[in-house]
């Protein structure tokens, strides 16, 4: 359970840091249209937090499952299938929730590598 915590602490801290530092990566409400499980998000702290709860909970339950697999593409990469495995979940994410703007693969890269820093420095 702690773990859990820490994770959605670490996915709304990175989103944070790339909305502030990474070119491009926005996130705020879309007035109208943030509504998620009949809560109506209004401010844009508001669907940070939910963003993060839900990234950070995807990074818990399923990337586990993920990992026994991606293994031999680890060993290929020397270790950075990990950055692209962040890559491919902030992907799906910034899909599914508008309010979560990521333009380019650049930009992904780099709010990837700051999940995967945190994650990295939070798991020490």
């Amino acid at each position: 359970m702690v773990n859990l915590f820490w994770q959605i602490l670490v996915s709304i801290l990175s989103l944070f840091l790339a909305t502030k530092f990474v070119p491009g990566v926005k996130l705020g409400v879309i007035p109208g249209k943030s509504i998620y499980f009949g809560i109506n998000f209004t401010q844009d702290w508001q669907i940070l937090i939910f963003i993060g709860i839900i990234l950070g909970a995807i990074n818990f339950f399923i990337k586990p499952f993920i990992k026994p697999f991606a293994f031999p593409l680890k060993i290929l990469t020397l270790g950075l299938f990990p950055l692209i495995l962040n890559m491919i979940i902030l992907f799906f994410v910034d899909i599914f929730f508008p309010e979560l703007k990521i333009p380019n693969l650049s930009s992904l890269f780099f709010t990837a590598l700051i999940l995967w820093f945190l994650n990295a420095f939070f798991n020490l």
